[in-house]
C-alpha cells in the first residue's frame, strides 16, 4: 500500500501507538489501514454417494479440479456465500448440511471454510469460473489434479468421515511447503 484510501496522502509502515504490529498509517490524516486475513468459503455438493467437483478456467491453477469455493463478499453470511459459489462455479444449487471445516494459511492470509452441502438437483453445468464440472464417486477423485492443499486436505476428511458414517468439524493449519534440502 503507497497510498492512503481517506486522503491520498503516502502511508507509513509502522507499529501505530496501542498496538502490537505494523500496519499502514496516513501520514497526513493519521488513518490506520488494517489488513486482515481474506474468508474464503465453498461446500463439499453431494449427492447420494457422489461429490460435485470443478476444473478452474482461471488462474490460479488453471485447469485443475476443486470444490466450488470463492472469496467471501461484503453483506454475505458465510453460508451465503458458500452456495453463491456453488452457484457461480457450477450453477449448482445447494442447501447447506453444515460446517465441516476451516483452516487457516497463514502464509497468504487466507482461512477457507468449508461446509457439507446437499445437490437439490443434477442441472448444473460450467460457470464462468470452471471449464467442466462433473459428478464423481470417491475413487474418482483426481488426487494428482487437485488444485489446492486445502481441497486435498478437506476431501481426505470427508473420505474418513464418510466411511466411519460420522461426520465431525474438522479444524488446522496448512502451512507453506518449504523446498526440500539435499546435501
Amino acid at each position: 500500500m503507497n497510498y492512503c484510501s481517506q486522503c491520498g496522502a503516502t502511508v507509513d509502515r509502522t507499529v501505530p501507538p496501542g498496538d502490537d504490529r505494523p500496519r499502514y498509517v496516513c501520514r497526513s490524516c493519521d488513518t490506520i489501514h488494517y489488513q486482515n486475513p481474506r474468508l474464503v468459503v465453498g461446500c463439499i455438493p453431494e449427492w447420494e454417494d457422489k461429490i460435485l467437483i470443478c476444473r478452474r478456467a482461471i488462474k490460479p491453477c488453471y485447469g485443475l479440479w476443486t470444490l466450488p469455493a470463492g472469496y467471501l463478499e461484503n453483506g454475505e453470511s458465510v453460508s451465503e456465500g458458500a452456495m453463491r459459489e456453488a452457484e457461480e462455479e457450477a450453477h449448482a444449487k445447494v442447501k447447506m448440511l453444515q460446517p465441516y471445516a476451516l483452516y487457516n494459511i497463514c502464509h497468504i492470509n487466507q482461512v477457507y471454510l468449508f461446509f457439507r452441502a446437499k445437490l437439490l438437483d443434477l442441472d448444473f453445468r460450467p460457470g464462468s469460473e470452471s471449464l467442466e464440472v462433473q459428478l464423481i464417486s470417491i475413487p474418482e477423485i483426481p488426487w494428482d489434479d487437485l488444485a489446492f492443499r486445502s481441497v486435498e486436505r478437506v476431501l481426505k476428511h470427508y473420505i474418513r468421515d464418510r466411511r466411519e458414517e460420522n461426520f465431525q468439524f474438522h479444524m488446522g493449519d496448512i502451512r507453506r511447503k518449504l523446498p526440500s534440502f539435499h546435501p
